[in-house]
């Protein structure tokens, strides 16, 4: 079995520090760094690509809708070809910081309510999927499993990314429970760890507590759950103990019919 671990960062601006970057950077393999729209600013971005590179970790983009105020977690009405463009000034943005590093982008995903918007409206999709086909190179594109975003990526030739979160409770039919229902953050390390394990084997335990079945490429582990840090150190030393490689994504997504 073979997994990457992922995490968004990079999500600090000005005065203001988002998330354990510092600390989770050590346990995972891919790095999904804002791109200025919901967190992040150009001096962080630059810094979080260099700490990522200092400890071998994957970069990727993590563009959202304009939305700084709401931290790209309010629902916003844009057309296919607003999502295409804003995905391509994101990308890139980061890309350079990227490359004047001396590293190659690995991935895109996207953040909050634009990745969960997209996961049934395919306009949305294939604006987010061309945006990432202009940005050029081989980038892989990273969604929920059986999501319209993948379906369009794949489409347009993309690698694709089937990603399941850790933290987060699910649904029956494979989909996140809302954070605004209790219950749907899982915060301690241990349950997490147990849960990774599962989805690192194609099953994890609904929130009514039915196993489902769901694939998975890479597992996110959110900077700003509570213990984050801790839980990130579990969930790698247990996947290490269970003998599951931990690498990224980038070195085994070699694309899919």
């Amino acid at each position: 079995m073979r997994i990457d671990l992922n995490s968004d960062m990079g999500e600090s601006f000005g005065a203001y520090t988002i998330g354990a970057d510092e600390e989770i950077l050590h346990w995972v393999t891919s790095a999904n760094v804002a791109c200025g729209w919901h967190g992040g600013d150009p001096h962080v971005m630059r810094q979080t690509v260099a700490r990522a590179k200092a400890l071998g970790v994957a970069v990727g983009a993590h563009p959202s809708y304009p939305d700084l105020l709401g931290f790209g977690r309010r629902v916003m009405q844009i057309t296919r070809q607003e999502a295409r463009d804003y995905m391509l000034y994101q990308v890139g943005a980061l890309r350079a910081f990227v490359e004047a590093a001396g590293l190659t982008l690995q991935h895109v995903k996207p953040h909050g309510a634009i990745y969960n918007v997209a996961v049934k409206d395919r306009e949305l999709s294939l604006g987010i999927a061309e945006g990432v086909k202009d940005a050029g190179g081989d980038l892989i594109l990273v969604g929920l499993p059986d999501s319209e975003i993948l379906k369009a990526g794949q489409e347009l030739g993309l690698r694709v990314g089937r990603e399941a979160f850790g933290d987060r409770a699910y649904h029956e039919d494979g989909t996140l429970v809302s954070r605004k229902i209790a219950g749907s953050l899982i915060t301690d390390p241990a349950a997490v760890a147990q849960r990774v394990i599962g989805l690192a084997q194609g099953r994890v335990v609904a929130m009514t507590g039915r196993e489902i079945l769901l694939q998975a490429d890479t597992i996110c582990l959110h900077g700003d759950t509570p213990g984050a840090a801790t839980i990130a150190k579990a969930v790698r030393e247990a996947l290490e103990k269970a003998e599951v490689q931990v690498r990224a994504m980038g070195a085994f997504l070699r694309g899919r019919t």
